[in-house]
């Protein structure tokens, strides 16, 4: 039977042109469509749909408004944004993942553009997750700094009190997809500034969106954390986010770590693809690698990590299924036959502590 979902968009010819995508497959049906937040928030009290297909920006009720007033009135629904790439329209589309949307879509600036290139093919397949996900809206909101940083000094003191671990330098390498955006804010905020390791981090987003998550994740957390740029040099205690339509590395040049873009074809279907980012790390003199895989779907970052496994120390953590908003990319690297330490969301930043330590 084909999934209900509900469109929901102020712009007649938008939402005709989404409704059409969205009916052209045979695993979807548009069940009933909306102008506006509260024509939408009507409907969503009276019916249950598959999946949601919001946009932000309309009149008498926005989208952010919307999920506002279904986590108020405790109203589950499974709901994907059409967001613009402006640097505004990338605050909003983060604010909209906090409040409980599970994925987006960057939206073209006119209808007919929907219609080109591989935006058809990108909807239905966000569509398709969120439409199976068991999340919803409802889901709990991420920790507040404070009780973050309660939690972070108990882990530190832990780290500095253990002996087990082994001299040599270390980086953490960190990968996510659907639903990262919100899960990052359990996992970096929970890392300490002394931490004894540089991060990189790898989430599926496009260009303009991943420098609005760097500064939202900053001003979260105790560890400083920035859009990684072309030749940055890996310092201890900062989280390198890579920048979205463009693979980052890491290379070895004049006894320094640096960073280091390429303009690669799409690999998994997405670009940055952390895959690359684990292969590079081959070639570096770090010791040991703590890889840490979060919800998203598809497979990204498996091939990479068994790559690094023949030629590096490796430590995988991956978050378990129970808190994944998709259970996809960890899956994956838990089938590979390799290692991997499996842990809820909240635990996934201690034992990333733990394997690297902290600074003296």
């Amino acid at each position: 039977m084909a999934k209900k979902i509900l469109v929901v968009d102020d712009s007649a010819l938008m939402r005709r042109v989404i409704c059409d995508i969205i009916n052209s497959d045979e695993r979807f049906q548009v069940a009933a469509r909306a102008v506006d937040g509260l024509q939408a928030f009507d409907l969503l009290s009276r019916h249950q749909y598959d999946a949601v297909v919001l946009d932000v920006n309309m009149p008498r009720m926005t989208g952010l408004e919307l999920l506002k007033e279904l986590r108020k009135y405790k109203i589950p629904a499974r709901v994907m944004m059409a967001s613009t790439d402006t640097r505004e329209g990338a605050k909003t589309t983060l604010d909209a993942l906090e409040l409980g949307a599970l994925d987006f879509i960057h939206k073209p600036d006119n209808a007919a553009q929907c219609r080109e290139g591989s935006f058809p093919e990108h909807l239905l397949r966000i569509l398709d997750v969120v439409a199976d996900s068991s999340a919803s809206v409802l889901e709990a909101e991420p920790k507040k700094k404070e009780d973050s940083a309660q939690t972070t000094s108990k882990v530190v003191e832990l780290a500095r009190k253990s002996t087990s671990r082994s001299a040599g330098s270390r980086i953490v390498a960190i990968a996510s997809s659907t639903g990262g955006p919100k899960a990052l804010q359990s996992v970096i905020p929970r890392l300490p500034a002394q931490l004894d390791a540089p991060v990189l981090l790898v989430q599926h987003m496009p260009k303009g969106f991943t420098a609005s998550l760097a500064e939202r994740l900053n001003d979260l957390s105790e560890i400083s954390v920035k859009e990684a740029c072309e030749g940055d040099e890996l310092q201890k205690g900062m989280v390198y986010v890579s920048t979205g339509g463009m693979h980052m590395k890491v290379k070895y040049t004049n006894g320094r770590h640096v960073i280091h873009y390429t303009d690669e074809p799409h690999r998994e279907g997405v670009k940055p693809c952390a895959n690359y980012m684990y292969e590079s790390l081959a070639e570096s003199r770090f010791d040991k690698v703590v890889c840490a895989v979060l919800t998203g779907m598809g497979a990204d970052g498996t091939e990479g990590i068994k790559n690094l496994e023949s030629s590096k120390k490796i430590h995988v953590i991956a978050q378990d299924q129970a808190s994944c908003v998709v259970y996809g990319m960890p899956r994956s690297v838990v089938n590979a036959g390799i290692p991997v330490q499996v842990v809820p969301l909240e635990q996934v930043a201690q034992e990333i502590i733990l394997n690297v330590g902290v600074k003296a």
